[in-house]
C-alpha cells in the first residue's frame, strides 16, 4: 500500500529555516541544519556521484539510504525546485542539474500557470500542477505504482500536507543546534504523537532521528 512519506531537519527548539527568500529558500542556517546528513556516504554518492566510498557511515547514513528506498513519485513546492529563480524564463529546468537524484515523477506545486511537463536524464519527469494538495496527492499516488510518495520541501508544502494530516511517515533529523528564529515546525500541526507511533534514536552525530509512524489498517 503507497504511503506518504515525509523527511524534515529542525533545531533542537523547533525551527526549520529561517530567513529564506527566492533566491535562498532554505534560508542562511540551512548548512548547519543538514550537516550530518550532508556528510553521510549515501548523501555525497547519491547526489554528487561520489562512488569513492568517502562521507560517514553508522546511524546517520542508515536514515540517508532509507531516504531513497521505495519512492515511486515526489511532491515538491516550486521553491525547492528553484521555479522563482529563473520565473520568466520558460526553458529554465530547476536547479537540481540534468540528472536530478529523484528518478521518479516529480509533481511541483505552483500558484502560477502550469508549465509544460520536464523530462531529464535518469528518470526524472518534473510535473507543474496548480491545484488542491489532495488532488496532487491522488495523481503522485497513481504514478507511484505501488510505491510510496515523498513530500519534500520547502516547510511551507510540508506545513500544508502536516496540517492536512496526510503524511503516514514524518522522520525528524534534529540537528544538535538552537536557531532562535525562522520557521517552527509544529505551529498549527495536529499532536502525531496521538496518531503515530513515535521512535527516537541519537547518531554519532548528535542529531537526534524522531520517526512518526502511522498504523496501516488493513
Amino acid at each position: 500500500m503507497t504511503r506518504v512519506r515525509m523527511d524534515l531537519f529542525v533545531s533542537l527548539d523547533g525551527y526549520t529555516t529561517s530567513d529564506p527568500t527566492p533566491d535562498d529558500p532554505m534560508g542562511p542556517d540551512w548548512g548547519r541544519l543538514t550537516a550530518a546528513y550532508t556528510a553521510t556516504r549515501t548523501f555525497r554518492e547519491r547526489i554528487f556521484g561520489d562512488t569513492s566510498g568517502a562521507g560517514t557511515t553508522g546511524v546517520d547514513d542508515t536514515y540517508a539510504a532509507a531516504f531513497f528506498e521505495g519512492i515511486g513519485s515526489e511532491i515538491m513546492g516550486a521553491g525547492m525546485f528553484g521555479l522563482h529563480t529563473f520565473p520568466d524564463d520558460p526553458d529554465w529546468k530547476g536547479w537540481w542539474g540534468d540528472r536530478p537524484p529523484f528518478g521518479t515523477p516529480v509533481y511541483v506545486l505552483t500558484r502560477t500557470a502550469p508549465r509544460p511537463s520536464i523530462s531529464m536524464d535518469g528518470g526524472t519527469t518534473f510535473h507543474f500542477r496548480n491545484a488542491a494538495i489532495g488532488d496532487v496527492l491522488a495523481e503522485a499516488t497513481d504514478a507511484a505504482g505501488g510505491q510510496d510518495v515523498r513530500v519534500g520541501g520547502g516547510i511551507g508544502t510540508a506545513l500544508e500536507f502536516l496540517r492536512a494530516d496526510l503524511v503516514d511517515d514524518l522522520h525528524l533529523m534534529v540537528a544538535p543546534i538552537v536557531l532562535g528564529r525562522g520557521l517552527r515546525l509544529w505551529d498549527g500541526v495536529p499532536a502525531l504523537d496521538r496518531s503515530h507511533t513515535v521512535t527516537t534514536e541519537v547518531a554519532e552525530s548528535g542529531t537526534i532521528h524522531v520517526t512518526f509512524t502511522r498504523e496501516q489498517h488493513a
